[in-house]
């Protein structure tokens, strides 16, 4: 089992070190302003029980972080405990059953490099430093996703803190509800899940991208090309476009068009992009690479430090799409000519996810995916952009079918992510659970799905 490096303390509002253990959690580096009255950095399961329990003795809320990836800032909130779990960091794999259990500070990176240790894979995080506590419990968006399911889908059980400080594990078989909704609700799940036990698969024997790169000036021809081939990709390829301030080698404002793919072989992997070779709009990219093998690893740091930089203040958010593309087009010509400098940037993701998926809080998702994401670097004018991603959101929500809370916004633009029906359940299972409303909901909440 890995520890973190260094030992957890307890900081109250006022104290020396309390300011750095509180915005120390965000990965974005701009102020909430919002400051809980205490921080509990854990060491162990143990201090995690002794935390709420204490929390419940003073009657304060609790929120959570593990990596603190949340461009919302979701566990920074105003008053109550702030329980970080970033020190819970143990990885055990088992080769024989293809299992592990991890602990919420793990990061994906970690994860990634304990399991190929094994030949094994998980859908981890997309970034190295995403914590995964927060990751499965959002819904797990993760590198090979479409084909091997989301991060909580992939999960088998589950040890949660609940309310009143004791531990308890949920699964299909065992605390069913509770299992139930942690597959799904985020930062608004009513425990605190110490321990995450995940199905691990075979890793793939061919890893590597794709990458083709236009000008922006083709954005719209680019586009039809790729919402009218999505639903003919392999779900091995998770085909993509990102528009970039400073696109990979153009070094101007364009959209890169890229394809990791995990394949049984290279000859596979070749054919699965061959639909970007033979592509009508090729004749238009600035540039054309090769697919190149290429580890995980590699393309976890590489697009942390190309497009999701640190010391960076970000915010964003996101749409679920059914439509075809053709009548946005113009209102995402809209987004890509206001877009704020690089690191700043926009993702089109092909998802055509499967008809059905197993029953779980989790329970929106459509046929593509956008997301504007919001990074602002030392001496960018804060208010010139930072209402960009909002406002651009807010003019498409005719469209939207939802969102996914991985990119999540709810403080300022409420939004759909569960069905009607599941956050019925999710309330249900919170009344039972956590009656005395101890764990923060979600920051924000259409007035349809309650308050």
């Amino acid at each position: 089992m890995k520890s973190h490096p260094s030992k957890g303390r307890v900081f109250r509002r006022g104290e020396a070190g309390f300011e750095q253990a509180v915005l120390g959690t965000s990965f974005t580096v701009r102020d909430p302003v919002r400051r809980p009255h205490i921080v509990v950095q854990a060491n162990d399961v143990y201090e995690v029980m002794a935390a709420v329990r204490q929390a419940a003795q003073d009657g304060m809320h609790i929120g959570m972080c593990s990596g603190g990836h949340s461009w919302a800032q979701n566990h920074i909130r105003e008053g109550g405990m702030m329980l970080d779990l970033s020190r819970l960091k143990g990885i055990e794999v088992n080769s024989g059953n293809a299992t592990a259990i991890i602990g919420p500070g793990v990061l994906a990176g970690e994860l990634n490099a304990e399991v190929v240790k094994h030949r094994l894979f998980f859908p981890t995080a997309h970034a190295y430093t995403v914590g995964m506590g927060g990751f499965l419990l959002q819904g797990g968006f993760g590198w090979n996703s479409r084909n091997v399911g989301m991060g909580c889908q992939n999960l088998i059980g589950i040890d949660v803190v609940l309310a009143d400080g004791t531990l308890v594990h949920a699964s299909e078989q065992e605390n069913a509800d509770l299992f139930w909704s942690a597959r799904g609700a985020g930062p608004g799940f009513f425990g605190v899940v110490v321990r995450f036990h995940l199905k691990l698969h075979k890793r793939p024997s061919f890893i590597g991208l794709k990458t083709q790169v236009f000008r922006i000036q083709h954005l719209e021809q680019v586009l039809r090309w790729a919402d009218q081939i999505g639903p003919q990709v392999s779900p091995k390829v998770e085909f993509q476009i990102v528009m970039n301030p400073k696109a990979l080698l153009i070094n101007s404002h364009g959209m890169e068009v890229v394809a990791p793919v995990m394949a049984d072989s290279w000859s596979e992997a070749r054919e699965l992009v061959s639909f970007m070779t033979h592509s009508p709009v090729r004749k238009l990219s600035s540039l054309h690479l090769p697919l190149i093998p290429m580890s995980l690893e590699f393309m976890m740091k590489a697009g942390e430090k190309t497009l999701f930089l640190s010391n960076t203040r970000w915010s964003a958010d996101n749409m679920w799409m059914n439509d075809p593309i053709e009548p946005l087009l113009p209102a995402i010509r809209r987004i890509a000519d206001t877009q704020p400098p690089h690191p700043s940037h926009v993702l089109w993701l092909n998802w055509n996810g499967p008809a059905s998926r197993p029953d779980m809080a989790f329970s929106v998702e459509q046929r593509t995916y956008l997301a504007l994401y919001c990074g602002l670097g030392k001496g960018v004018d804060e208010n010139k952009h930072v209402n960009w991603a909002t406002d651009h959101m807010k003019a498409l929500e005719s469209w939207s079918r939802g969102i996914q809370l991985a990119d999540e916004n709810l403080a300022r633009r409420p939004a759909k992510f569960v069905s009607d029906a599941n956050m019925t359940r999710l309330d249900q299972a919170r009344a039972k659970y956590d009656p005395q409303g101890r764990f923060h909901p979600w920051m924000g909440r259409l007035a349809t799905q309650g308050t």
